[in-house]
């Protein structure tokens, strides 16, 4: 997608010197655009862990140029033990998502049997390409797969426009192009059709106010910024067509682990018969979960990103604001799972299946024996 009419992708190798990762660092979005230089496994395991970089399949594209950056330092003699370290500390960095731990093994079963450090380091260097590019193909054929869903409702409406509530950020930003729940929107758009997105500002990161505003700001998508806990009334009200949401670890059943909120919203959604479509690409799956509820790990984190709130003031000068009690006690989940009989569909880069195992399996055939 585009910057001020150029084009970025969220993570790629510097032009000059292929050794340095350079990402956006999202942190300071949307009034400072900041780009960052990773250098080594320590500067991606803090870019992940501290939402420099964050969405499923970005997370997934950074661990691999993390392992990349691994196999750069390994020492000859003890090449495959270093990048085993990497791997553990890279997969403790955010417990939820899929994307990076099936980042790093994909990775580890490609470098692992290979003999030399120099094959290990240019196979790493390969393999973390691939699969950024890989991630952003899916997101853009997911918009494909997600477009006929958009088109039908516009037809239903007699041209006028569709309105699609969206929670956190599932956009270009929380992966390596094209997003995943904002594909079908950018792909609607551009196909003439009118939409008009709801974009919940998702507490306690306003992921939503802060990224996906910015995003769609940038394609001249048009939206309407609203607070978390509106959607109900809107669906009440008729004023809510869709629910399209992301994913960052969906169960071989259909649950879906999505940021917090997201449950609460497909609730509403089943409430007043609204469609809740969640997309994703293939990589999102856990293929060894069935029960997300109870087999999901959810990331509990620091009660303080709930109790401060950043900005800018009226001058343009960047703030941290305290608004509870400094005493008063809080807690944070990252995330919520939201149980497959709520959602309408799953939109993967293969195309829409319903939330369920065999449905899922159809498109899937090669996980029958997992």
């Amino acid at each position: 997608m585009k910057i001020n009419g150029q084009h970025y992708r969220t993570i790629w190798l510097d032009n000059d010197d292929p050794r340095i990762v350079k990402i956006i660092d999202q942190r300071r979005l949307p009034h400072t655009l900041v780009v960052e230089e990773l250098r080594t496994v320590e500067d991606c395991c803090r870019a992940i862990k501290e939402m420099h970089v964050r969405g499923a399949g970005l997370i997934g594209a950074t661990a691999a140029f993390a392992m990349y950056s691994a196999a750069l330092a390994a020492p000859a003699a003890d090449c495959d033990r270093f990048l085993r370290q990497a791997a553990t500390s890279l997969q403790a960095t955010r417990p939820t998502a899929s994307n990076l731990a099936w980042a790093v093994n994909r990775q580890l079963a490609t470098l692992l049997p290979l003999d030399s450090l120099t094959a290990k380091q240019e196979a790493a260097k390969i393999t973390a390409q691939t699969i950024a590019d890989e991630d952003a193909a899916a997101c853009r054929q997911i918009g494909e797969h997600g477009l006929p869903l958009i088109a039908a409702i516009s037809r239903r409406k007699g041209g006028l426009p569709v309105n699609i509530l969206t929670h956190c950020n599932a956009g270009w930003l929380a992966f390596v192009d094209y997003g995943s729940a904002t594909a079908p929107i950018y792909a609607a758009h551009q196909a003439g059709i009118p939409v008009h997105v709801w974009v919940d500002e998702t507490r306690p990161w306003l992921q939503g106010a802060r990224l996906t505003a910015w995003e769609l700001a940038g394609e001249a998508v048009p939206h309407t910024l609203i607070t978390d806990n509106a959607g109900g009334h809107l669906m009440q009200h008729g004023q809510v067509d869709l629910v399209l949401v992301g994913t960052d670890r969906t169960t071989r059943r259909g649950d879906v682990a999505n940021k917090i909120g997201t449950y609460l919203k497909a609730l509403a959604a089943s409430d007043n018969s609204v469609p809740f479509y969640v997309a994703l690409p293939s990589s999102t799956f856990d293929w060894q979960i069935a029960d997300g509820v109870n087999e999901i790990p959810i990331e509990y984190r620091s009660g303080d990103e709930v109790k401060f709130l950043a900005g800018i003031d009226s001058d343009g000068i960047e703030r941290e604001l305290l608004l509870a009690p400094p005493l008063c006690p809080a807690v944070n989940p990252g995330f919520d799972v939201t149980p497959a009989r709520l959602i309408s569909g799953l939109i993967s880069e293969r195309g829409i299946m319903k939330a369920d195992e065999s449905d899922i399996l159809r498109l899937y055939p090669e996980q029958q024996s997992v």
